[in-house]
């Protein structure tokens, strides 16, 4: 499958740079797969689409504040530096930026309390090997020097941290946020419960697999960085049970989704931790999501390609082109779509 059917043009302006001050006022496009009816609505609406009997499954992981700002201990040169991975002890996976001029030997200097050594690179993996050391608490300092890992097309500084995490985050290990939840707000949340709808979390902390486009020309050639995600036995006992008795489960989010179809094994979702690089694109026969609550995506993108998986390619496509006549916000803090 060529990957160009996966191209679209959206102005620059569509694409939103900060969150909205009320969660659920986004909008909200609802699309019918059988039908293919598109609706137009406001997020605080998508209580009217869900079922009482819907199972209505979370991410709660947390963004951490990855994104370091140094300078080079010899030149004074500026380094940013984005943690990817913890190799062992204190030897990290990075990408830096400028990376070619930050060879091998370059001392980063963060804060008083944080300094790296670049040790080499993995051209396999395509990151950095950093060698950090730390004086204190690593996860302290990094609270208070650390940045938001927010995506390059978000050229607005963040001025409050949490408006980039869901109001449910929990396990810290997501380098991007699970931008679906986002929408949810506690009040929202307590009517959706309040209406009998069942509500669980499982964790799948967001990396290289999920943000990284597609770089191949066939679709099918693209090899997805792995991700780590968990269930307990209590939520996959749920899980199983709603699937025997035929309840929709709805899905927030792509990491969700890769998340239970990674899981489902010999007709059932298993509990435990795992590491994931189950990539999702059109063709591929779901098991367990029943509806997808999702973002508008990037050209490219593995989230664009899993939703026209469950979608359908042309009708993901036809709704696109509505939302940009329609002037829906794009990527990371803007609008949602229930695909049902």
């Amino acid at each position: 499958m060529d990957i160009t059917l996966f191209d679209f043009e959206l102005p620059p302006s569509y694409i939103a740079q900060e969150p909205l001050k009320k969660r659920d006022d986004s909008k909200l496009m609802i699309l019918d797969r059988k039908t293919g009816l598109v609706e137009h609505k406001k997020f605080f609406q998508i209580i009217d689409y869900l079922k009482p009997d819907d199972l209505l499954v979370l991410n709660d992981s947390k963004v951490v504040p990855v994104r370091l700002v140094g300078y080079k201990k010899k030149t004074g040169g500026k380094v940013e530096v984005l943690l990817i991975k913890s190799v062992s002890g204190y030897l990290w996976q990075v990408l830096l930026k400028p990376g070619r001029r930050t060879p091998p030997g370059t001392e980063i200097i963060f804060s008083s309390q944080l300094k790296g050594m670049v040790i080499g690179k993995d051209e396999k993996e395509g990151v950095y090997l950093l060698e950090i050391q730390i004086k204190g608490n690593f996860r302290e300092i990094l609270g208070k020097i650390g940045k938001m890992p927010t995506p390059p097309y978000i050229k607005k500084e963040l001025q409050n941290p949490s408006s980039y995490q869901t109001i449910y985050a929990n396990q810290e290990g997501s380098l991007a946020a699970p931008t679906a939840g986002i929408h949810f707000s506690k009040e929202l949340l307590t009517e959706i419960e309040r209406k009998g709808i069942e509500i669980i979390y499982l964790t799948l902390h967001i990396g290289r697999g999920t943000f990284e486009l597609v770089r191949d020309n066939q679709v099918e050639n693209h090899q997805m960085k792995e991700e780590w995600y968990s269930i307990s036995s209590e939520n996959a006992r749920i899980i199983n049970q709603a699937i025997l008795d035929k309840r929709r489960i709805v899905g927030v989010g792509t990491s969700v989704t890769r998340t239970l179809e990674s899981a489902f094994v010999q007709d059932r979702v298993s509990e435990g931790t795992r590491w994931t690089n189950l990539f999702i694109y059109p063709g591929y026969q779901f098991q367990v999501l029943g509806a997808l609550v999702t973002n508008f995506h990037l050209p490219r993108s593995t989230p664009l390609l899993l939703a026209a998986a469950f979608a359908g390619k042309d009708l993901l496509l036809k709704a696109y082109r509505e939302a940009i006549h329609k002037h829906y916000r794009f990527y990371s803090f803007g609008d949602a779509m229930f695909i049902i």
